[in-house]
């Protein structure tokens, strides 16, 4: 049995949290599996270790904040995708619903206290709606359809709205993937400057979904998703 019907076949405590749904992208043939950590936690150590390797091969790791967010704690849900071998070759995660804006990372991105304050002010007012932050996306070099499976990832993300029932997702992104990121309904922030994080050869924006525009709803199984930057080329 395909590992992806497998998950979602065993048994989970009884909790929406605790619920797993898997996907098939036709366009890519890959499975997604969306759980949160803890309801499939073999799943959810290969995804992060995964993250792990992708960041570290562009010396970014630093922005995964690994320690931090290993144990699943401050994951809400996350997509992993699966190959026919079962093997985990992308994802990205969500955190939140935002009780506070200080949770989100996007203010540790941004160093000027004018920036910092107008990304807190923008997400204190979302968080009557719902917010979510999606964060960790990455796929694996030198697959077979690694387009598709990046476009398909995208759409899993902006699904995370829908599957946390939130009106709002943010991200932030390097400028090389913006428009990948906006085929799934994502808008930059031009009231934001672009911040050099995480390093000099990044030019990072921040970005927000909405629920309820149509854009979304158009788009939300047509998407692309960030990757971690490729050396000079990005920046």
């Amino acid at each position: 049995m395909n590992r992806a019907v497998r998950l979602a076949s065993e048994p989970v405590p009884e909790s929406a949290q605790s619920q797993v749904s898997v996907h098939r992208d036709h366009a890519s043939g890959y499975h997604f599996v969306a759980a949160a950590p803890h309801a499939v936690p073999d799943l959810w150590h290969e995804y992060i270790s995964g993250a792990l390797r992708a960041y570290q091969r562009f010396g970014v790791e630093s922005a995964l904040e690994y320690e931090r967010v290993c144990s699943g704690e401050t994951t809400a849900l996350f997509h992993a995708a699966l190959d026919a071998s079962g093997v985990v070759v992308g994802g990205l995660r969500a955190q939140g619903p935002y009780r506070r804006a200080d949770e989100s990372h996007a203010l540790r991105e941004w160093k000027t206290p004018e920036d910092t304050d107008r990304i807190r002010r923008m997400i204190e007012a979302r968080i009557p709606a719902g917010v979510v932050e999606a964060k960790a996306a990455w796929v694996s070099e030198e697959l077979p359809h690694r387009r598709e499976l990046t476009l398909a990832l995208a759409q899993m993300g902006a699904m995370f709205m829908d599957l946390l029932d939130v009106r709002f997702m943010m991200a932030t992104a390097a400028d090389n993937v913006l428009e990948l990121w906006k085929t799934c309904g994502g808008v930059v922030d031009n009231r934001v400057p672009a911040t050099p994080y995480p390093d000099a050869r990044y030019r990072t924006r921040l970005m927000w979904w909405d629920r309820q525009h149509s854009h979304v709803q158009d788009f939300v199984f047509t998407g692309g998703v960030p990757v971690p930057p490729r050396g000079e080329d990005s920046g």
